[in-house]
């Protein structure tokens, strides 16, 4: 007889730090698996723009300039996992983000029969992170991206897809912020990893490889976390 929860959603969590590849590599989990990416981000626009009861609430509380507590964002998300689109499985994106949100998220999934299926790592040297972003640079012309130390056009200071000699830099791609947002990832993600790996449910991957290698690496662990 099939059980409830093998008929479950499965839910994955991606924890990265900022410049990690983890939204390329979501990407890619979606179209390989069918599963659709929630952001907390892109959940609370959603639902202030639908005029769901949550939504309602979400938009009280941001308008009064307060941050959306736990316990609405958990209403959206419950609301959210509802939709038909996410039967073939979610991939949680920015929550949760501490472990109180963690244990918020477990009860949510046992009222769905669901569960956190696997929450992957994509764990990253944090030096060559700093050169890897602090080094990023575009085409203000038509956007094509460029390194100091990887990808430097043919001819300095003009970009080899338009010719255009204006280039520009994020402000916050510079080696003291990303050091500071890695030192943060790393100090509010510590305890995700902990309680996850308590739960059988953490697993790890080298992201600072090829593309295709760590997506081919995710691939294995989510078929494993979910057969």
């Amino acid at each position: 007889m099939t059980t409830a929860s093998t008929l479950a959603a499965p839910v994955l969590i991606l924890l990265a730090p900022p410049g990690a590849g983890k939204g390329t590599q979501a990407r890619m989990l979606e179209e390989t698996f069918g599963f659709v990416q929630l952001s907390t981000g892109d959940l609370l626009r959603a639902a202030v723009a639908a005029g769901t009861d949550a939504g309602k609430q979400a938009k009280a509380v941001m308008e009064a300039g307060d941050l959306v507590s736990d316990e609405i964002v958990i209403a959206i998300l419950r609301d959210r996992l509802n939709d038909p689109d996410t039967r073939k499985g979610v991939i949680l994106d920015g929550f949760p983000r501490t472990t109180v949100q963690a244990q918020a998220l477990d009860t949510l999934l046992r009222e769905t029969g669901q569960k956190v299926n696997a929450a992957i790592s994509l764990d990253v040297d944090d030096a060559a992170m700093v050169t890897r972003i602090s080094g990023r640079f575009t085409c203000g012309t038509c956007g094509e991206g460029y390194h100091d130390s990887f990808k430097a056009p043919q001819t300095e200071g003009v970009c080899d897809k338009c010719g255009g000699t204006d280039f520009k830099r994020r402000a916050d791609d510079n080696a003291e912020t990303v050091t500071q947002r890695l030192e943060a990832y790393h100090a509010q993600t510590a305890p995700l990893i902990t309680y996850y790996d308590d739960k059988g449910a953490l697993s790890r991957i080298d992201a600072m490889g090829d593309i295709q290698d760590i997506a081919a690496g995710l691939g294995a662990i989510v078929k494993s976390a979910t057969a």
